[in-house]
């Protein structure tokens, strides 16, 4: 593929980083929209391992989300150990379900998937707790499977040090932004795995320090690789 424009290059970048990664890429991402949620929220700052074992946790004492709902913040924060500012998520996670409640009567997100994605966002990112990262994973991990591009620390990373965005944007910035450089023909799918993808590099190639610029597949279009090394 030539490289003549800018969806050109984030075309290039896609389409390597999928043929190198495809083999590892999770598309078993099959929560309901509110587990999801929870998931998202337990997840801040917080290994993968540890919010599942918080998550477990909720269910096995709890039994569901709506006696999770019900449960004293005590109780909450008990289970959720594991994760980092338990005392803080809490609050957050007992808010949020009982405002789905109060908003629609249920505690279900899935009439959701009869929403465009951004005003579904928007509706998500009205709970504590929620931001741009956060709706777009679950509009796009859960059930719901929507196109929408979460932006993690890796993806954002990745990104910068590729010239796609300027560090200054920010991550929280950077979700919108990223999602909307990408090929107006990308489905959800194509998405997803757009971030699983950049996602993967960030963790396994491109570090934070001491990056692996040797035995990155991008290196020849890399700006900061081919300074680096």
């Amino acid at each position: 593929m030539s490289i003549n424009t800018a969806e050109d290059f984030i075309l290039t970048v896609h389409y390597r980083l999928l043929e190198f990664y495809r083999n590892q890429i999770r598309y078993d991402h099959n929560y309901d929209p509110v587990s999801e949620l929870v998931s998202s929220l337990l997840s801040h700052r917080t290994t993968n391992q540890n919010e599942k074992l918080a998550f477990d946790n909720l269910l096995t004492r709890f039994g569901s989300w709506e006696n999770v709902m019900r449960a004293s913040l005590e109780a909450i924060i008990q289970e959720i150990k594991p994760t980092t500012w338990p005392e803080q998520k809490a609050p957050r996670l007992k808010r949020a379900l009982q405002m789905i409640v109060d908003k629609t009567g249920k505690l279900s997100l899935d009439f959701l998937s009869g929403l465009d994605a951004m005003k579904a966002r928007k509706w998500l990112e009205a709970l504590p707790g929620v931001g741009p990262k956060s709706s777009a994973a679950i509009l796009s991990y859960s059930t719901l499977k929507a196109r929408a591009l979460p932006v993690d620390s890796h993806h954002f990373r990745v990104a910068v040090r590729l010239g796609i965005i300027d560090k200054k944007l920010g991550e929280i910035k950077a979700n919108l932004v990223l999602e909307n450089l990408l090929p107006k023909s990308f489905t959800a799918m194509d998405v997803f795995e757009n971030h699983q993808v950049m996602m993967l590099h960030g963790q396994q190639i491109c570090f934070y320090h001491n990056p692996k610029c040797g035995e990155c597949i991008l290196l020849d279009i890399c700006p900061t690789g081919q300074l680096l090394f």
